[in-house]
């Protein structure tokens, strides 16, 4: 006999005498990257608000808890089988009707169906916020809480953290180095085909007008399925470094070789490299997009241009300077999670027990 056969029904006794909504859910994708990371902090958050978490493996042997799932795309999947709890989800990005993303369509679908099941809907940013409460949902079940930023684990850079980072990743100390942590490619292989709502054929567009106005570019790769970019890069000739790491959090020490990060997206739900970015004293330019259009104030804290204007994001980068970090910094640390536990109190306010 399995051992899972003998444990299913032992974990069912214990979660019984679990009090109604007194365990909390978090549930991810499984591939340790920024959803999972997200759902980490979201744990430490609730655990010092007094939410009790339980462990995934009594998610389907129990009921009448709460779970919060950390994307839409993983909660609201045909066929529609919602779990006995009180359901919660993310909702960062996703337009209806986005070419060759049909994932966004059926998530929008089923919550315009379901909506009445759900308990709890986050959105990050303006235009989600009005997409979802387009469904009919009712909107005090929408709460609009930004992806935040860990300031212990992102820190300021300094002349002597960013040449010891430039050193220990083969960097050039004088290059001018672009930074792009992000998944861009389908799948979870090598990516050779374009997720597009990324952005990554603007970015390779933007790279080339970088290179005409700063010929010691280097760039800086990471994330998962990067191979479109890699591929486009080798083609054009610019010199980059890729490092794939097995734990998100190890990103924080990528930034501190930088001098400027780039968001090229169509569509985004934070993303989270804007306040990484700047929690970490680097210049960030970005499109329009997300929560990036909501925090960043052009030319002040950061810099934005228009959504697949690869020529403005290429100038815009080519220029980036230390000018506008200061202000970034202190847009993160106001942005913080730890500054975000007032937000999260209301969300958890009838969904799941806390002090």
């Amino acid at each position: 006999m399995r051992a899972s056969a003998v444990l299913r029904p032992l974990a069912a006794r214990v979660a019984r005498r679990w009090p109604p909504h007194s365990r909390l859910f978090l549930v991810g994708e499984g591939a340790r990257w920024s959803i999972d990371r997200d759902l980490l902090e979201l744990g430490r958050l609730a655990n010092r608000l007094g939410v009790q978490l339980a462990d995934r493996r009594f998610l389907t042997v129990s009921n009448g808890q709460a779970a919060f799932f950390g994307s839409q795309f993983t909660l609201l999947r045909a066929p529609w089988t919602p779990l006995p709890h009180a359901l919660g989800t993310a909702y960062f990005h996703g337009r209806p009707g986005t070419a060759g993303m049909p994932e966004f369509d059926v998530a929008y679908e089923l919550l315009q169906a379901h909506h009445a099941e759900l308990a709890r809907v986050q959105v990050t940013h303006g235009e989600m916020h009005e997409l979802v409460l387009s469904t009919g949902i009712d909107s005090a079940k929408v709460f609009r809480i930004p992806i935040g930023v860990d300031t212990s684990l992102f820190t300021p850079q300094t002349p002597e953290l960013r040449a010891q980072a430039r050193r220990e990743l083969g960097l050039p100390e004088n290059a001018f180095v672009v930074g792009s942590f992000q998944k861009d490619g389908v799948g979870w292989g090598t990516g050779d085909e374009p997720k597009l709502v990324k952005g990554p054929d603007v970015l390779l567009d933007a790279l080339q007008v970088v290179r005409e106005r700063r010929p010691e570019l280097h760039v800086l790769l990471s994330g998962p399925a990067r191979g479109y970019v890699r591929s486009g890069l080798d083609r054009l000739g610019i010199p980059y470094v890729h490092r794939e790491l097995d734990r998100y959090e190890k990103i924080a020490s990528l930034y501190l070789a930088l001098d400027a990060y780039v968001v090229p997206s169509r569509q985004e739900g934070g993303p989270k490299g804007v306040l990484e970015s700047m929690a970490s004293s680097v210049a960030v330019v970005s499109t329009r997009v997300g929560q990036a259009a909501e925090m960043i104030r052009d030319g002040e804290n950061g810099w934005l241009v228009d959504v697949e204007d690869a020529d403005a994001l290429g100038e815009r980068i080519a220029l980036a300077d230390r000018s506008t970090v200061a202000v970034g910094l202190e847009t993160a640390r106001a942005n913080a999670y730890a500054a975000q536990e007032p937000l999260w109190r209301s969300f958890f306010d009838g969904f799941v027990a806390h002090d």
